[in-house]
């Protein structure tokens, strides 16, 4: 258990004792509060390794200082160490030193506790207190308010969250000896905790307070330190096996390797019995190592499991995974930051990207098209860092988005007659807002005697019309040369005869290449765009023009827009993790200046439900748009009921 004091100025001291971790910063969800205009809300944070306490700098104006240097992560942390955040200090009191005072102070007559609630002393302010300890451990989903209101009478020991221990309430400069670090139960008699504690401990605990991620998850035992150990053992042995019999891995094919390794990890099983633990399966530990030397180690079993769509590795021993729109930290960790690295040139290399200290990022993808992205030092601070955007094993279709309820089936039929008669469209959103998906889902209803040509950074799309021709953008080599940007991509393929031009997005000067497509016969373009709203998404389009390097008037580049795109599409991410297509928007025209906008279909909020879900209904303007009219005009059959139907 690490203890703190914590002195602020013109405060009383504060002292903590922390378990597992806690969090640092002006928030008031973050376990220790510690005020400043340039501190950030969520300045710092404590983590257990190992038996061992580390801080690590989350952020702020201000930097965390320790020893009166600024640190990014530093640790283990002693008690020769000071940390200064502002006008904060925080000193490391030795746990031995606090503990050996307990008996004196259980000599006392009464306890703080017991005096805040006498009658007496609830009508009378408390003098400056010495400081109280802060047990900063607690079992998972539960909060302080929920230990208080469960059994009112419960000791100090046995509130879980946060339990208020001692205070001798005395204005004197304080010594690790005026205090006791062990709780300290109130009196049978005392029936509920009273006022001044109670505000104390809802000051320092919320009842919306979260776990923090700086807390321990539960793990398996594979992923204990134990565990860990022998992973590592067994992998260096297999290392050391394949080399013995002078194997060149490099050149073995992909089912040989596999093959051989497998062959290795038995012979090594079976021959050395330091690997069977009554805790950890043989089998288990023998796919463990296998996926790591072969695979890409724990991300194995996430990238296999269908309800994982987004896997986020901050570092070797914390990895979230993103399901069913909610973020999770996972208690699968990797065995150390080289096995990270292992992972990430097993994905670059069949693709012939590269990453190294001259190169840190690199965009790139798995066999089944998953998006990933990779950050290594000196970059990543924390150690190598990966990003997995999964998609579907199966294509989606319209349907499934009608009942995912990301939009309605007149708002798909309206879509659908858009795509097949050449509407240029644009959809907009933020990020992880599922803008690629609904491009999917749109690109599937060009029609197959068409030519389509997709420009993409990373390949994504998966389109299945036979006439498909798919371009993807390529990094520099290790020289710094040879780079084909995705700029280029969209001017060359205005030479390929495309009937249809997709881009997968648009981030820069690009754009004014993808709008001179859509005004010069490439009917029926369409990408992407991240805007927060239709509005936004026009100015962005502007912005994304200038950076084309030409120095056009901003007049010049609205009439390109106005007269280019035809369709604006909103998608929109909630914070309970839905997605809804929140507008579909037609760019009407210009007047005096500027881009008039009419919605077709919104979605309006209805606020949110029990379970926390966002809820509302999508709804018709009553507008017919122009490029519908048009249809009408033509003689080509469309439902126009589609803009007045309400449900």
């Amino acid at each position: 258990m690490l203890n703190l004091q914590v002195h602020t100025r013109n405060a009383p001291v504060r002292a903590f004792a922390i378990e597992h971790g806690c969090t640092i910063g002006k928030d008031a969800s973050c376990d220790i509060s510690v005020k400043g205009m340039l501190v950030g809300k969520l300045q710092a944070r404590i983590v257990r390794e190992n038996n061992a306490y580390y801080i690590e700098d989350q952020g702020g104006i201000a930097a965390t200082l320790v020893n009166g240097s600024p640190i990014t992560r530093y640790g283990p942390l002693t008690e020769a160490d000071q940390i200064d955040i502002g006008t904060t200090t925080m000193k490391i009191v030795r746990s031995a030193t606090a503990a050996q005072v307990a008996q004196p102070a259980q000599t006392q007559p009464a306890s703080a506790a017991q005096q805040v609630d006498s009658p007496a002393s609830q009508g009378t302010p408390p003098t400056a207190a010495a400081p109280a300890y802060i047990q900063m451990s607690s079992p998972p989903g539960t909060t302080a308010a929920d230990a208080w209101s469960s059994n009112p009478t419960s000791s100090a020991a046995q509130t879980p969250a946060i339990s208020q221990v001692r205070s001798t309430g005395s204005a004197a400069p304080v010594n690790a000896a005026q205090f006791d670090v062990q709780p300290v139960a109130p009196r049978a008699s005392v029936p509920a905790p009273g006022k001044v504690a109670v505000e104390a401990l809802l000051r320092m605990q919320p009842a919306h307070a979260k776990k923090t991620a700086a807390q321990d998850l539960p793990v398996a035992p594979i992923n204990s330190p134990h565990g860990i150990e022998l992973r590592k053992k067994a992998h260096m042995k297999v290392i050391a096996a394949l080399d013995l019999r002078r194997l060149n891995v490099a050149r073995m094919e992909d089912d040989e390797l596999r093959k051989t390794v497998n062959a290795a990890l038995d012979e090594i099983f079976t021959h050395d019995s330091s690997f069977r633990t009554p805790d950890i399966p043989v089998e288990t530990l023998k796919k463990s190592v296998f996926d790591e030397i072969i695979g890409l180690g724990p991300l194995e079993e996430l990238i296999a499991d269908p309800s994982v769509s987004e896997i986020m590795v901050n570092c070797h021993n914390e990895i979230f995974i993103e399901q069913s729109g909610r973020l999770t930290r996972s208690p699968v960790i990797f065995t150390d930051d080289r096995a990270v690295l292992g992972a990430i040139e097993r994905i670059v290399a069949p693709i012939g990207r590269r990453i190294d200290e001259s190169s840190p990022m690199v965009d790139a993808r798995l066999a089944d098209g998953s998006r990933v992205n990779a950050v290594i030092p000196p970059l990543a601070l924390k150690g190598p860092s990966i990003t997995i955007r999964k998609f579907s094993k199966r294509k989606l279709v319209g349907e499934d988005l009608i009942n995912f309820g990301s939009m309605s089936p007149e708002m798909l039929e309206f879509l659908h007659v858009a795509v097949q008669q050449g509407a240029n469209i644009i959809i907009s959103g933020g990020t992880g807002s599922g803008k690629t998906t609904l491009l999917n889902v749109l690109s599937s209803y060009i029609p197959d005697h068409e030519r389509i040509v997709t420009v993409e950074d990373a390949a994504e799309l998966q389109l299945s019309q036979p006439n498909l021709v798919s371009l993807e953008a390529r990094p520099a080599n290790m020289e710094g040369k040879g780079a084909v940007h995705i700029r280029d991509l969209v001017k060359n393929c205005l030479r390929m005869r495309p009937d249809r031009i997709v881009v997968g997005e648009c981030r820069g000067g690009e754009a004014l290449d993808m709008l001179q497509a859509m005004n010069t016969g490439h009917d029926g373009s369409l990408t992407t765009a991240h805007a927060n709203t239709p509005r936004d998404c026009i100015a962005r389009l502007e912005v994304m023009t200038l950076m084309a390097g030409l120095d056009l008037p901003v007049q010049a580049i609205r009439e390109q827009i106005c007269s280019a795109v035809d369709i604006i599409v909103q998608q929109s991410r909630f914070s309970c993790g839905s997605r809804r297509v929140t507008h579909v928007t037609e760019v009407s025209g210009m007047e005096s200046g500027v881009i008039t906008l009419q919605d077709v279909f919104v979605f309006k909020e209805e606020g949110f439900s029990e379970q926390g879900k966002i809820q509302g209904k999508f709804v018709p303007t009553a507008y017919i748009p122009d490029f519908y009219q048009e249809l009408v005009r033509r003689r080509i059959p469309v439902n126009t009921e589609i803009f007045t139907r309400m449900d």
